[in-house]
């Protein structure tokens, strides 16, 4: 639309439509009236059209609120397109409207929600931290802005703020075929992992959750809590202490949570309902067209080490695993490359980033658990990984990672390096096609591995969360089928 200031100009030869209109009526009551005097059925019509209009506009901006307490005031709307029905062809997910105290007062209390102090910082900007500005010098300018201080136990928030945007999401829990609990486990225990507290301090949200969830909705009952989910933001291990003796809380222990899905960054392998998902790492793609460049960037990186190690070592065990990988590193250091956090200085995520760039292979031992993030730090690098238990990956992330492990990694049983095997000749046995087909492998895999910040995701990308909940979907669906055969 031009501006008061702006004219219209047309071809030499034509002319304005209209050249000379009529002159307006001296005052838009004299317009109406004059309208309906040689109009009245035109008029008549367009009131009642305009009235059906101003109602229609009424009656959609009267939304139904959340159905859960967003952990984030950004959070304003229900995701309520309807999807295309492949696009839920596994069913669709109830969101369990919780009081605020099992999530989203957990998350705005977060100075007082960690042992380990302060988690404010951590949780920031609706659970993926600060923007981080330190790995700009490694990537192009335009792959900069997609990396955030994100912290490792931050899975609840972002599979939060994502299912209450998910195009499965339904506002029927009759039509449900899964029941989400938006439930801050891991946040909720966080303060209470020390030896000063209690037993109950520990226990005391899991057991209100659980008791508050079976009082006000009929579905957990009828199904003994097979259909229903929750995320929990830490390895399964700080849930299941048995008795009033031990580490962490007993929510995973609980009677009523024995058939809960339970979707957490390290499961129990032998527990069914354990479901291991990604660590979040830093790098959240607001488009498919920035985890494309990302794939780009780190397939063609030249990497000038053979393998790198970055870690350190842990006193206080016996026979220290991670210190026979540092002194095997720094025997080879015209091939390794390492980054050595045994002092906690020199560690920064720059550093141990620029290093997984730089390498054709990273290892990865245990970490305090089994698990460790830099497995995924270092595969969203393209880097290859070379593990040393199965239990670090290939028995824990199933639905993520290649079936085929020997396609995007290599094992080295522990015992063998204990007995004096040397990491750099295993390595050096592959040769550059190889290396270049399992490195292709890993790039195929990032998408999977990440958590994108968008809130209805990627589209046709799927990242972690949409590979969790289809997971999650399929095995209640297909549980919901062998019931029905069975009559």
């Amino acid at each position: 639309m031009p501006s008061k200031s702006e004219t219209l100009s047309y071809p030499s030869n034509r002319q304005p439509p209209n050249p000379q209109p009529p002159p307006p009526p001296s005052s838009p009551t004299d317009f109406f009236f004059s309208l309906f005097h040689h109009h009245p059925r035109l008029c008549l019509l367009s009131l009642f059209l305009l009235l059906q209009l101003l109602f229609l506009i009424s009656f959609s901006d009267h939304r139904m609120p959340f159905l859960t307490a967003a952990p984030s005031a950004s959070i304003s709307a229900v995701n309520s397109t309807t999807p295309p029905p492949d696009q839920c062809e596994n069913g669709k997910i109830f969101v369990y409207d919780l009081p605020s105290q099992f999530n989203s007062d957990l998350y705005q209390n977060c100075d007082k929600s960690s042992a380990w102090g302060n988690w404010c910082g951590a949780l920031s900007n609706d659970g993926f931290g600060r923007k981080v500005t330190e790995n700009n010098h490694l990537m192009p300018e335009n792959l900069a802005s997609a990396w955030y201080s994100t912290d490792q136990f931050s899975s609840e928030v972002l599979f939060h703020n994502r299912l209450l945007f998910h195009k499965c999401r339904t506002l029927d829990p009759e039509s449900a075929t899964a029941y989400y609990i938006p439930f801050y486990a891991g946040i909720a225990v966080g303060k209470y992992m020390m030896d000063e507290f209690s037993p109950k301090d520990r226990d005391q949200h899991c057991e209100k959750m659980l008791e508050w969830v079976q009082k006000n909705y009929p579905y957990f009952k009828k199904s003994n809590g097979w259909d229903h989910f929750l995320v929990m933001g830490r390895i399964t291990w700080d849930f299941r202490r048995y008795g009033d003796q031990g580490w962490g809380s007993r929510c995973i222990t609980m009677p009523s949570m024995t058939n809960v899905t339970r979707l957490l960054i390290e499961k129990n392998p032998w527990d069914y309902f354990d479901v291991g998902v990604p660590y979040p790492t830093g790098f959240h793609p607001s488009n498919p067209s920035d985890v494309v460049s990302w794939q780009e960037f780190v397939r063609s990186r030249e990497r000038r080490s053979l393998f790198c190690f970055a870690g350190g070592t842990r006193g206080w065990v016996e026979n220290d695993f991670r210190g026979l990988l540092l002194s095997q590193c720094r025997n080879s250091s015209k091939s390794c490359r390492l980054v050595d956090c045994s002092g906690g200085q020199g560690c920064g995520t720059s550093v141990i980033l620029e290093s997984f760039l730089d390498s054709e292979f990273c290892l990865q031992p245990r970490g305090d658990s089994f698990t460790r993030r830099s497995i995924f730090d270092c595969m969203l690098a393209g880097s290859i990984p070379v593990f040393f238990w199965r239990r670090s990956a290939y028995l824990q992330y199933e639905w993520f990672l290649p079936g085929e492990s020997e396609s995007y990694s290599v094992f080295i049983h522990r015992d063998e390096v204990r007995n004096g095997t040397l990491i750099k000749a295993v390595l050096e046995k592959y040769g550059k096609e190889e290396i270049k087909r399992m490195r292709e492998k890993v790039v195929e895999t990032i998408p999977k591995l990440i958590y994108a910040k968008p809130n209805e995701g990627l589209g046709s990308m799927k990242d972690a969360i949409d590979i969790a909940v289809d997971g999650v979907l399929k095995r209640i669906k297909d549980r919901k089928n062998e019931e029905i055969n069975l009559g």
